[in-house]
């Protein structure tokens, strides 16, 4: 039995998130797998460094499926880009160790969320960001605001997973680029909870439009009350950028 990491991108508009799905064919997993398993003429299943929602994209997922057939990756490569869907790609296939787990052996992961400002329509932007078209954001209260999110805390506010696992995570950077149509909000961790990087944007989004002081999100952290938190920025401007091992 030996084990191969691929890696992917995707545009998830379309798709109920990367999970398979028992009752819908609409999911990332369930697309790899189909190719997969027909390739092989098994029943091959993958596991992914995490579970992107649905609408969310992907510039560089990573998910591994072990097999005891004979692999050629390149062969094997042409094969999956030739009969997923035109908004999968696979990027590369390759031999790991046994032991290489896509998400528990993942250290760090990036996520990017991009805001559009500008006052004309995305149109060829459309499917990958949020559409903002409320009061002006002044960037510069957001960043502020943002330094307080940096480092371990408990990140229950800002996730809408009930789970009784631990919710600590270790948020080790934001930064922000400013073009005269975007706002691109790139944040770094070692973990993050469902939703989290979305519900973090909404409540930068308040704080930047106005409607939230900067002076609250202290005491979410002690709070861990998820409806005092800011709203859950919409899966389009969100994509998986990197994950690290």
């Amino acid at each position: 039995m030996k084990k191969y990491k691929m890696t992917i991108g995707y545009e998830g508009e379309k798709y109920r998130g990367w999970q398979r799905l028992k009752n819908s064919d609409l999911t990332i997993q369930g697309k790899i797998e189909g190719v997969l398993s027909k390739h092989f003429g098994e029943n091959n299943e993958i596991q992914g460094s995490g579970r992107t929602d649905a609408g969310v994209h992907a510039a560089c997922q990573i998910a591994d499926f072990t097999t005891e057939k004979a692999v050629d990756c390149d062969a094997l490569m042409f094969t999956m880009n030739k009969f997923l869907p035109e908004d999968i790609a696979i990027y590369s296939i390759e031999p790991v160790d046994i032991r290489f787990h896509s998400r528990f052996s993942a250290v760090e992961k990036t996520y990017q969320y991009r805001i559009w400002k500008a006052s004309y329509p995305p149109v060829f932007q459309r499917r990958l960001v949020y559409v903002y078209e409320g009061k002006k954001l002044e960037v510069l209260k957001m960043k502020k605001a943002s330094k307080t999110f940096i480092g371990t805390h408990d990140f229950r506010a800002f996730s809408s997973d009930k789970t009784k696992k631990s919710t600590v995570r270790n948020l080790k950077s934001i930064t922000f680029e400013e073009t005269d149509e975007e706002i691109i909000i790139n944040l770094t961790a070692d973990g993050f909870l469902y939703n989290m990087v979305r519900i973090i944007v909404g409540t930068l989004i308040e704080v930047g439009n106005g409607s939230r002081p900067d002076t609250e999100i202290e005491a979410l952290f002690e709070d861990k009350v998820r409806m005092k938190a800011g709203f859950t920025a919409p899966a389009g401007g969100l994509c998986l950028m990197n994950v690290k091992y």
